[in-house]
C-alpha cells in the first residue's frame, strides 16, 4: 500500500505551513457520492493517491482531513485532544444512544466518565470472568447439539453472547430471550446511523410533524426496540434480580449516583446509559471475535498453535484469571484481528480552534478522521502490514514501533472505558471455543468488510463447524 511522503514518525509541527495534498474543490464535489456509498474505499483511495494528510474541501466552508500516521493519531486523540471535539458524524449516533458515554461532551461527560471509571478497574472486571465463561459454556453447548459439519451463523451468535456477559455482568440482567430484538435493533441502527451520516436530512424530525416517513418509522421502531429491553433490565432490578452476592455493578454505580447538589441521575439519563452500553458494550466485542474466527480459519498454522496454546495451559478446564497472562499467542491473535479489522474503522473529531498537524494549518471547525483501519496498516510501523502475523504482538516484538500505531480502543482521555472488559471476555471465548470446536471456511470466499459504525463483515459470517 502506497505510504505517501511520510516514511517515519512524522513530526506533528513543521518550522512553516505547508499545504496538505488533496483533491481540489470540483474533483472533492465528485467523490462526494463514492464517501456516501463506501466511505472505506474512498478513505482507501485518498490515502494512497495523497498520502498521510489529505485535505478534502467538502463545502464552501468546511474542510475534512484525512489523518493516517499514528503521529496524526497522537496529535488529535491524545496531545491536543482538548482541541477536539466528537464530530458532527456522531449525531445520528446520538439519535439512538441519546446523551450516554459515547456521545456526551463536556462537563456531563466528565460526571460520567468519574462515575462509570470505577466499575471497569482491573479488580472490578476480574470478578466478571465466571460469569462470562458461564455464558460461552452454554453458547458452545449450543453448537454441541449440532452435527459436525452444520454451517453456523457465527457474527450471530457473537453478537447474542456478548448481549448476554454485558447484560449480566453489568445489569445483572437475563437476555437471552432479547438477543434477537437486540441484535436486529444494532443492525438497524448502524443502517440508519450511516445512511444519516451521508444525508443528515433523513435524521428523524418528530417535531417538524415528519412521523410517517420511512426513515422516521425505521428510527422509530428500533428506538421501540431498544428502550424495551432497557425496560426489562430496569424491571429486573427493581424486582431484585440483581447480581448475586456483593458484587457491585454499573447499574447499581448508576442507581447510586449523585450529583454535586444531591440529584440523583434522571431517568432520560439512566436510559442513555443503559443503551449505550448495551449496544456499544457487546456489539464491538461480537465484530472482533467474528472476525477472529474468520482469521484463524484462513490461517490453519496460527490455530494449530493456539490450540496447542490452549490445551498447554487450561488443560481441558475453563479458563481462571491466572491463565490470561499466559495465553500470550491467544491474545497475541486478538491483537491482530483488531489490526486489521478495528470494530470502529474510523474516529472523528472536530477542531474547537485553529491547529496545525505536520505543517499543515487545521482550521477551527475542520473535521479530522482518523481511521483506525489505515493507522494500522501504516508502513513506517508495520512489516507486510496487509499480512495476518500474530507473533507482532507477542512479549518484546513491538519494541521501537510507535505508541499509537494500535488504537483498536481509541486512546487519550476518551479511549474505550470498557478495554479491559472487552479483552477479558474475548480472550475467554475464543480459549474456549478452541478447547472444543473448529470453525473452517464456508464457501463464497473472503467475507466483504461492510463499514458502517462498526467495521462488520457484509451479510455476516457463517462458517462450518467441526468438532476437535
Amino acid at each position: 500500500m502506497h505510504a505517501g511522503s511520510t516514511t517515519g514518525q512524522a513530526p506533528v509541527r513543521a518550522t512553516a505551513p505547508r499545504t496538505a495534498a488533496g483533491p481540489g474543490r470540483a474533483e472533492a464535489a465528485l467523490l462526494l457520492p463514492e464517501i456516501g456509498r463506501d466511505p472505506l474505499s474512498a478513505a482507501l483511495g485518498l490515502y494512497r493517491r495523497y498520502g498521510d494528510l489529505v485535505r478534502v474541501p467538502l463545502l464552501p466552508r468546511h474542510t475534512l482531513f484525512l489523518m493516517c500516521h499514528p503521529a496524526h493519531a497522537e496529535h488529535v486523540l491524545v496531545s491536543n485532544e482538548a482541541n477536539y471535539r466528537k464530530a458532527a458524524t456522531y449525531r445520528p449516533l446520538r439519535v439512538f444512544l441519546g446523551d450516554g458515554l459515547v456521545t456526551s461532551e463536556g462537563a456531563l461527560w466528565e460526571r460520567q466518565r468519574r462515575l462509570i471509571q470505577p466499575i471497569f478497574s482491573h479488580r472490578r472486571v476480574s470478578g466478571f470472568l465466571p460469569g462470562m465463561t458461564a455464558q460461552v459454556r452454554g453458547t458452545l453447548d449450543g453448537w454441541d447439539l449440532l452435527p459436525d459439519g452444520a454451517l453456523v451463523h457465527v457474527s450471530e451468535t457473537m453478537s447474542r453472547l456478548t448481549l448476554n456477559i454485558v447484560g449480566e455482568a453489568l445489569f445483572g440482567a437475563d437476555l437471552r430471550g432479547a438477543g434477537e430484538r437486540v441484535s436486529a435493533a444494532v443492525t438497524g441502527m448502524q443502517d440508519f446511523a450511516t445512511t444519516a451520516m451521508r444525508n443528515p436530512l433523513l435524521l428523524p424530525a418528530p417535531r417538524l410533524g415528519l412521523r410517517t416517513t420511512p426513515g422516521y418509522r425505521t428510527w422509530r421502531g428500533t428506538v421501540e426496540a431498544i428502550d424495551a429491553v432497557v425496560e426489562q433490565v430496569a424491571a429486573e432490578r427493581r424486582a431484585g434480580g440483581g447480581p448475586a452476592g456483593e458484587r457491585h455493578d454499573l447499574m447499581d454505580a448508576l442507581l447510586e449516583a449523585r450529583y454535586e447538589d444531591g440529584s440523583a441521575i434522571s431517568p432520560g439519563q439512566l436510559r442513555d446509559e443503559i443503551v449505550t452500553f448495551l449496544m456499544a458494550g457487546h456489539e464491538t466485542s461480537a465484530t472482533v471475535l467474528t472476525w477472529t474466527c474468520h482469521l484463524l480459519a484462513a490461517h490453519p498454522a496460527a490455530r494449530r498453535r493456539l490450540e496447542e496454546e490452549v490445551d498447554g495451559v487450561l488443560g481441558g478446564r475453563e479458563p481462571e484469571l491466572a491463565d490470561v497472562d499466559r495465553l500470550v499467542w491467544t491474545k497475541a491473535v486478538l491483537s491482530e484481528a483488531m489490526r486489521l479489522y478495528p470494530p470502529f474503522w474510523t474516529l472523528e473529531r472536530s477542531a474547537v480552534e485553529d491547529d496545525e498537524i505536520d505543517g499543515v494549518p487545521v482550521p477551527a471547525g475542520s473535521t479530522v478522521a482518523v481511521p483506525p483501519y489505515l493507522v494500522h496498516r501504516h508502513p513506517a510501523a508495520w512489516d507486510n502490514p496487509e499480512g495476518f502475523d500474530p507473533s507482532r504482538f507477542l512479549p518484546g516484538a513491538g519494541e521501537g514501533r510507535p505508541k499509537h500505531a494500535f488504537i483498536p480502543f481509541g486512546s487519550g482521555r476518551r479511549g474505550c472505558v470498557g478495554n479491559v472488559f472487552a479483552l477479558l471476555e474475548t480472550v475467554a471465548a475464543v480459549a474456549m471455543l478452541a478447547q472444543r470446536f473448529r470453525l473452517d471456511l464456508a464457501p463464497g470466499g473472503v467475507p466483504r468488510v461492510q463499514p458502517t459504525v462498526t467495521l462488520r463483515p457484509r451479510g455476516g459470517l457463517r462458517m462450518v463447524l467441526r468438532r476437535r
